[in-house]
């Protein structure tokens, strides 16, 4: 929503809106020239002065909600995000990126490389840049690039020329729910892409391989990426290497190989890159540009972004919030541990999601060498009678003295302080608000 709003900002449209608490974003935002309030109330459509032509709303916003009520009141015209975006893409070439891991690393590596090569994007991302500590932006080159979201089927509304699909595996069941029917909103995405569009997809997942495979046979355009990717236009992942917290790959690439350096760590990072690499190629984009690009590319927040350091404790935050993304994460932190040990404080997002993966998550959690297990970030969802982190924490498979439940956010930072040792990771995880824990726990390991 944040993203879009800049975009129309930037185009010269007069915006307002509402949040429930300040942030950063917010009051960017309002620097930028938004009228913003505290709070939802029918009252703030009329916080600019003629009203609004149009009201955006997000998946998350019910009908019940004041300022939609009232919208629908005054025969205001009412959009879903996704259909603004689709109206700010018009008269631009669209890269769309999706799938059910990687979307905004993936985009943003896009968008980073093709910077890169100064073709200035328009783009829109699930996420801020590290860069440019944006998640939106005007650009002036004809291209727009934009993380397409799964997760309510919204992205069946865009038109792309390239298509990017990283995984798909099960998941927003809440919404979808069957694996068949989040399956087969892929199917209906690829068959949005432009007559002559390409689909890039991820060799290595079972699931987006057989999607390409079904695609190939209507006659679209499949190009693909990863160790089991073939073919003369295959982005092939030859070797990966994690190297001082960043890694390198080698790929082999119309018959030549080629060294690419991935400045986050984790073979799911340098698979992104190589997705962000077949989709420049497509958009026009020099080889070299894009290479140099990628290599540079500093991560976006809350993907193993790092938030300080106490007497040789490293603490990081990311985003994972699904069982695979969890897994492939802390794979991708042992080697940036040095040899310290990984304590991870994972909390479950979705009460659904946590009854359907508990035994999932327990088991990707088991990866690391200490575990803290919160609460359930019920976000849009009511909790569900015996659903909590203890489903989780009480599967996860390591000695029990190494597994903890604490459902109470406050006594976190002093656990974590009491269980780690110098030189030792800490790594918060989850896509609630236990990314407000880093400062928390710097303070209590500081005070230990």
């Amino acid at each position: 929503m944040s993203g879009i709003a800049r975009i129309l900002l930037a185009r010269g449209l007069q915006v307002s809106g509402s949040d429930a608490k300040e942030s950063r974003t917010f009051l960017a935002l309002r620097a930028q020239g938004a009228m913003i309030a505290v709070g939802q109330d029918a009252k703030n459509l009329d916080l600019l002065a003629d009203g609004p032509t149009a009201v955006v709303v997000s998946t998350a916003i019910k009908e019940s909600n004041p300022e939609l009520a009232e919208a629908r009141r005054r025969g205001i015209t009412v959009l879903h995000r996704s259909e603004a975006l689709a109206g700010l893409m018009v008269g631009h070439r669209v890269a769309c990126i999706a799938g059910t891991h990687g979307k905004t690393s993936t985009t943003s590596m896009l968008t980073v490389a093709l910077q890169h090569c100064r073709l200035d994007p328009s783009f829109a991302i699930g996420g801020d840049l590290n860069e440019s500590g944006a998640n939106a932006h005007q650009g002036t080159g004809g291209i727009f690039v934009a993380e397409a979201d799964e997760s309510d089927g919204s992205f069946l509304v865009f038109t792309p020329s390239v298509a990017v699909v990283t995984n798909v595996e099960a998941d927003h069941l809440d919404h979808h729910g069957t694996p068949e029917a989040y399956a087969a909103v892929f199917e209906s995405f690829v068959d949005r892409l432009n007559p002559d569009g390409v689909l890039i997809v991820c060799a290595d997942d079972p699931g987006a391989a057989a999607l390409a495979v079904r695609a190939e046979a209507r006659g679209i355009r499949v190009r693909r990426y990863g160790r089991n990717a073939e073919g003369n236009d295959a982005a092939k992942l030859l070797s990966y290497d994690p190297v001082d917290g960043a890694g390198r790959a080698v790929i082999s690439l119309e018959d030549k190989e080629i060294e690419v350096g991935i400045a986050v760590p984790g073979e799911h990072m340098a698979a992104n890159g190589l997705a962000a690499l077949l989709a420049g190629l497509e958009l026009g984009a020099p080889l070299e540009g894009l290479l140099e690009g990628i290599a540079a590319f500093g991560g976006v927040r809350r993907r193993f972004e790092f938030k300080g350091r106490s007497h040789g404790v490293r603490v990081y935050d990311d985003y994972a919030h699904h069982p695979t993304e969890v897994a492939a994460q802390l794979h991708a932190v042992r080697p940036a541990a040095a040899g310290g040990r990984v304590l991870v404080v994972f909390q479950p997002h979705l009460y659904s999601r946590t009854r359907m993966f508990a035994k999932e998550f327990a088991e990707a959690l088991a990866l690391a060498d200490e575990v803290v297990v919160l609460d359930v970030f019920g976000a849009r969802e009511a909790p569900e009678p015996g659903v909590s982190g203890a489903l989780i924490a009480d599967a996860v498979p390591l000695e029990k003295e190494h597994v903890h439940y604490e459902p109470a956010f406050d006594k976190v930072p002093d656990l974590v302080a009491s269980l780690v040792n110098d030189g030792d990771l800490v790594l918060t995880m989850g896509a609630g608000d236990v990314t407000s824990l880093g400062p928390e726990l710097i303070a209590a390991l500081d005070r230990k």
